[in-house]
């Protein structure tokens, strides 16, 4: 099915704001993550002064990454982001693999664990039967398509409320921990070998949850066509986002270790659960429980606005998945990939719910993926440095080229810290890439 002219023509307009763009990053960056994966951290790292550097190390690391992508976000702005630049830099073939992944694990894989995790924490609020936390996600996902599919307004407005209540969770935290919390117990020392899976793990897996918590950031190339002065805007919004998330992670941190003691840290199955607790009883359960469903409705919301973006792009692109190259201009937004997402990310949650997947799954089957086609994103910045070299760059890396290589170098460390810790797992996305390729040949042939 192909796009018609008039569909052509009809292109995403710059409606958001500085404000807008900040929210909109910050909510995806700051996901359900935050409120679990530092007790894995701390057990990998084992050590205080280990635990706050990785994560200072991981806003660091992802403010070299901002800096490569403000470049190429500002130069070449696309709703297709990163599928974009891959094309520009690698040409077609390699594009659609990204973007059939996207589709297919990336974006709607993240989209279904974290309604999945929002119903499992409705749940315990309001317990709707033997399939509650499914039932939750589906209406999630049902509800939130609903609200894009009504404008890339009506997504924004409920983006910035979500995001002001999650980072009001962060800060309540941080209070709870640093202000409210009585002195931790002397830590109880353990027989070796006693503790959970992840303790002394290592940097290395350390950093792989680290960045996990951290992702999200990169997604604001699929807002790039749509932030109004983004010569400007683009870079302000990706440094002022990251720092405001570097802060509250590494506050959040200090508010578990004063809160908790790093031993019990180290050894919590839900570490924001268990300071509240401390703090409140168990009226403060269930405060977290309210704020880890606001964190996951807001990692929702923004992966559908970023991923129906990508698959539009894919549409435009390809006569065989032309139904989602069109833009709707009273909406401003892909209305027709937003629903194919939904659909795909409802398949997923019923997936979810009989295999119970989880948080570890998708970092599991998809960052390898992810962590693969980062790197070439990188490396896009050079190819295209050398064969565009007049495009209009209002914004450069700065330290060119030390920056973009340390950045490469990165990604290529956390490819190989991915494959080696999850091992056999990888196999699903080789799998998911396997299906891509498939279909890239009968799209060439139907073009």
């Amino acid at each position: 099915m192909s796009v018609s002219a008039a569909e052509q023509a009809a292109q995403p307009k710059p409606s958001l704001t500085l404000g807008d763009a900040v929210a909109m990053i910050v909510g995806l960056i700051v996901g359900a993550g935050i409120f679990g994966t530092p007790s894995i951290v701390a057990g990998a790292v084992e050590s205080e002064v280990l635990l706050v550097s990785v994560w200072v190390a991981g806003g660091i690391f992802s403010i070299l990454g901002a800096l490569c992508y403000a470049e190429l976000a500002t130069a070449f702005p696309s709703a297709g982001g990163e599928y974009h630049f891959l094309k520009k830099a690698f040409g077609d073939s390699l594009a659609f693999l990204y973007g059939w992944a996207r589709m297919t694990v990336i974006v709607s894989g993240s989209i279904a664990v974290f309604a999945y995790l929002f119903g499992d924490y409705m749940s315990r609020v309001w317990n709707l039967g033997a399939h509650s936390s499914a039932i939750w996600a589906a209406l999630v996902v049902g509800t939130l398509t609903i609200v894009n599919y009504a404008g890339i307004r009506e997504g924004k407005v409920v983006q910035n409320i979500f995001t002001v209540l999650e980072v009001g969770g962060l800060v309540l935290i941080v209070v709870a921990g640093l202000l409210l919390a009585p002195e931790p117990a002397p830590a109880v020392v353990t027989a070796a070998g006693s503790g959970p899976w992840y303790m002394g793990a290592g940097i290395g897996s350390a950093m792989v949850f680290v960045l996990f918590t951290y992702g999200g950031w990169n997604d604001a190339a699929y807002i790039s066509a749509e932030v109004r002065d983004r010569e400007r805007n683009m870079a302000r919004a990706l440094l002022f986002s990251i720092g405001i998330v570097t802060v509250l992670y590494v506050l959040v941190n200090l508010a578990y270790l004063k809160g908790l003691g790093y031993s019990a840290m180290a050894r919590s199955d839900a570490v924001a659960a268990d300071l509240l607790k401390v703090v409140w009883g168990s009226t403060g359960e269930k405060v977290i429980s309210i704020m880890i469903a606001i964190a996951a409705l807001t990692s929702v919301n923004g992966s559908m606005i970023v991923g129906a973006r990508s698959n539009y792009a894919l549409g435009r692109d390809w006569q065989l998945l032309g139904y989602l190259g069109r833009w709707d201009e009273v909406s401003g937004s892909p209305r027709n990939a937003l629903v194919v997402q939904g659909v795909i990310a409802l398949g997923l949650v019923a997936l979810g719910a009989v295999f119970n997947a989880g948080f570890k799954g998708l970092v599991e089957y998809s960052l390898p993926v992810f962590w693969g086609f980062f790197l070439l994103v990188g490396v896009a910045l050079f190819v295209l440095r050398v064969r565009e070299p007049d495009a209009p760059r209002s914004f450069r890396v700065p330290g060119y080229p030390v920056v973009p290589a340390i950045f490469v170098l990165m990604c290529g460390y956390l490819l190989y810290s991915s494959l080696a810790y999850h091992g056999k797992h990888a196999l699903v996305g080789v799998a998911v890439l396997a299906i891509g390729a498939v279909i890239l040949l009968i799209a060439r042939r139907s073009r």
